[in-house]
């Protein structure tokens, strides 16, 4: 089999993992090598669906031992098989980013032979790369669950980001549908790379020269759909992960079907691509506006809302709350408004020291004015067309969403980041 005959079998295997992230570390050149990784990342093409694709994105290879019911790549699948070599991922690699094609690596793999032998292949086009090519730009790895604490370690002293795919859930889902995995086989090198990174953060405030470890954190994927956990449990277990662990991103993936198996859903269904980009606005709210999961999902609302962005449905249900005064609210506070933002209230609070702030100046603040205006007051005025009766601000706010929305697939990604 020829190498593009193996690129084309495996990048197209490696295209269900959607936690491609390439951002957050910096890796800089000293001289004599090639490519540098910068802390903006190194995002500039994104596919139709809004994911990155300037990585050079592939599998080791597809061969697997395990046969995860959802899995394209499962051992019982009668599908082209295909593997790399350490050095052909290498020169694939370096060739491809002199040709200015990508500016990083995102390598993932299937199980061969066990955990360890498979890590280890891909702990060896890492020392490849960094020692024999000098290759300075972003790698991200997924270490492989059950892989020894050691080849662990090692590929977070080489790779720019490590991730260790959860898939499912809960335990339950995870012995039904992948009955060879084991919880503990996920979650311990997931401790081993939050250790790792926790004391060689402490041994660079000591010794500057000290390798970084890992420098832009873990990642994890979840599977939405597959299995029948509702979105208060997986918003649960994220915010648990990003505690416990200090998880840069949980990404979510609405299960595709790509097998036929009784232990999935209807084969039929299309993916809830709106779901999805439900469960990233309300880990969004988790992880950086300080909410808590109980806080968006309590009682028997176990799903999202899928008329409103998880904000705006928060705020429809604590209307206790509000109005918020815009010249007098803390930033915390502000945060929780509908329509506001990191920027916008951080524009609000510099204004309001010089002049108190209008109606008419939210939107030049950056503030989404169309949702802000029934949850805010300007000098003890609400902006026109505002007021905070739950059945006004669902009549004016749901033909406003639902035009914003993108017809073939549903989904409100203006709202993603103006949350």
């Amino acid at each position: 089999m020829t190498l593009i005959e193996k690129l084309e079998i495996l990048s197209a295997a490696a295209k269900y993992d959607v936690s491609c992230s390439s951002s957050g570390s910096r890796r800089a050149n000293a001289g004599g090598g090639l490519g540098n990784a910068a802390r903006a990342g190194v995002c500039h093409s994104w596919s139709d669906d809004g994911r990155c694709i300037s990585l050079l994105k592939i599998l080791f290879t597809n061969h697997c031992i395990h046969d995860c019911a959802y899995c394209a790549n499962r051992v019982s699948n009668p599908i082209r098989r295909a593997a790399f070599t350490p050095d052909e991922v290498a020169t694939l690699t370096m060739e491809f980013y002199r040709r200015n094609y990508i500016e990083g690596l995102f390598l993932s793999s299937g199980v061969i032979r066990n955990a360890d032998y498979t890590m280890e292949q891909l702990v060896r086009v890492l020392e490849k790369l960094r020692m024999e090519h000098h290759f300075h730009g972003y790698i991200h790895v997924k270490a492989i669950p059950g892989a020894s604490v050691e080849l662990v370690r090692k590929a977070g002293l080489l790779a720019d980001r490590l991730s260790v795919n959860i898939e499912l859930p809960s335990e339950p889902s995870l012995r039904a549908l992948c009955p060879d995995k084991k919880k503990e086989d996920i979650l311990v090198p997931m401790g081993c790379i939050n250790q790792g990174i926790a004391e060689n953060r402490a041994e660079r405030r000591k010794h500057k020269r000290v390798p970084s470890f890992a420098p832009a954190g873990q990642s994890t994927q979840l599977i939405v759909g597959a299995s029948p956990e509702n979105d208060q449990q997986i918003l649960k277990l994220s915010e648990a992960l990003y505690r416990r662990y200090r998880l840069k991103r949980v990404y979510y993936s609405a299960y595709m079907p790509v097998n036929a198996d009784a232990r999935l859903p209807d084969p039929e269904k299309k993916p809830d691509l709106l779901r999805e980009h439900r469960l990233y606005q309300a880990d969004w709210l988790v992880r950086l506006y300080g909410f808590d999961a109980e806080e968006l999902l309590t009682g028997a609302d176990a799903f999202l809302d899928r008329e409103f962005d998880p904000k705006t449905a928060w705020a429809l249900r604590n209307l206790h709350q509000f109005p918020v005064e815009v010249n007098k609210a803390d930033y915390e506070t502000l945060l929780r408004v509908p329509g506001i933002g990191f920027k916008s209230a951080g524009r609000i609070l510099a204004t309001r020291r010089f002049a108190a702030v209008r109606a008419e100046d939210l939107p030049a603040l950056g503030v989404v004015v169309k949702r802000a205006q029934f949850f805010v007051t300007c000098q003890g005025r609400y902006a026109p067309g505002g007021g905070i009766t739950e059945s006004l601000i669902r009549q004016q706010l749901i033909p406003t969403l639902r035009r914003s929305a993108p017809a073939a697939t549903g989904l409100l990604q203006p709202e993603l980041f103006a949350v």
